[in-house]
């Protein structure tokens, strides 16, 4: 396959002619890591859960280059399927639990963690191997150990990586525990609340540590400090990773949750301030509700004839449901021990109010056990070790 064209393409779309992540972009055969992967397919009327369909690189060379090159997320398990494993017929449902991640964020996270020549780099979050590829061609293998909680990605990245000539430390490991060694960057691909309290011993003085907080879009760049915490900030750019787990998937219990009061009549009954707003797609309103409601779903959809409906269910039994069409004032239901669509519009008027919302750009300071503050201005937040 003629892939290298292609490659210097996707090298020349994400990274600066300067860049020293240029020629490990170009050289790093993105295609070889993701030989079969999933699809989303749109969910029928009134089911919550995404669908997937099964692509088969080898099958279609001219899809399989295009998809590979793209600067995309590939996503190659769903649950506990991992697409190597799957046939035609297969339709899993859920959430993803693997994938090979766009080329040009693993960029931005590696240029956030200022990784020099000498540097040795603990990459969370295998996954595909892909991101360990580009680690590889920029430095040495012998700097580079790689971790991920499935055994079998662990295994199957590495022999990938042995196929292509590198040889870095790939091993299955929980994040959330002890680390095999003791490095200068950590640069997780998954996301963690709080800061593992491993990832701060593992880390050597004046090392950095680079990640995002579960359930928000916030970047952490922190630098390791003389008592064995860590500060730094929220960059002001954002994204997207899945969380750690423990297991072969997630819960289930919010797909339930929001099953059980899709049209459901709440207790109370009210009009909303603002339009009805899709979550998901707000990052800063999403990453703020993130920080200071934990735990909070979102789901939205929007028909043909204009009508909007977004819902929020909470672990502790809180929900609501905001319905208009277009732009008009929404009918509110809610019900449970907390008004989470209030919490949103609170959250909204003082977007409106100050400009902007403070979580991006806050100050972090995280302690020996993890625990992390944020404070910008006279906004603060605290996400406590035992979260």
């Amino acid at each position: 396959m003629n892939w290298e064209p292609r490659a210097a393409q996707l090298a020349a779309a994400v990274t600066h002619p300067a860049s020293r992540w240029r020629p490990a972009i170009t050289a790093v055969p993105r295609h070889l890591f993701t030989p079969r992967w999933w699809t989303w397919a749109a969910p029928g009327p009134g089911l919550w859960h995404d669908q997937w369909e099964l692509r088969d690189g080898p099958a279609d060379p001219a899809a399989w280059l295009v998809a590979a090159y793209a600067d995309r997320s590939l996503v190659t398990q769903v649950g506990p399927l991992h697409a190597d494993h799957a046939t035609p017929a297969d339709r899993p449902t859920g959430r993803p639990t693997s994938s090979a991640t766009l080329p040009g964020l693993l960029v931005q996270m590696y240029r956030h963690a200022v990784i020099t020549d000498s540097t040795d780099v603990l990459d969370i979050g295998t996954g595909s191997g892909y991101g360990t590829a580009l680690l590889c061609n920029r430095l040495a293998d012998r700097q580079v150990t790689s971790i991920d909680i499935d055994e079998y990605l662990a295994k199957t990245a590495a022999e990938r990586l042995d196929g292509i000539g590198l040889h870095p430390h790939v091993t299955a490991c929980d994040a959330t525990g002890p680390l095999p060694g003791a490095y200068d960057r950590i640069v997780s691909t998954v996301a963690v609340r709080p800061v593992p309290a491993s990832w701060l011993t593992a880390l050597r003085p004046g090392g950095r540590l680079v990640t995002t907080i579960t359930g928000t879009c916030l970047i952490v760049t922190a630098d390791k400090t003389p008592d064995g915490g860590a500060t730094g900030r929220t960059e002001w750019d954002r994204a997207g990773f899945m969380h750690t787990r423990t297991g072969p998937g997630y819960p289930t219990a919010a797909l339930e949750q929001f099953t059980a009061i899709r049209d459901t009549r709440g207790d109370q009954i009210t009009t909303g301030r603002y339009p009805v707003v899709n979550v998901n797609e707000a990052w800063e309103l999403y990453s703020t509700l993130g920080i200071t409601a934990p735990g909070i779903q979102h789901h939205y959809e929007e028909d043909e004839d204009g009508k909007r409906t977004a819902w929020m269910t909470h672990p502790d039994g809180s929900w609501a449901r905001a319905t208009a069409i277009g732009d008009q004032a929404p009918v509110i239901h809610q019900a449970g021990p907390r008004r989470l669509w209030t919490l949103l519009d609170d959250t909204r008027r003082d977007w409106l109010k100050d400009g902007s919302l403070p979580a991006y750009g806050a100050k972090v300071t995280i302690t020996p056990d993890g625990t992390i503050t944020l404070k910008r201005g006279r906004w603060k937040a605290v996400i406590p070790a035992s979260t």
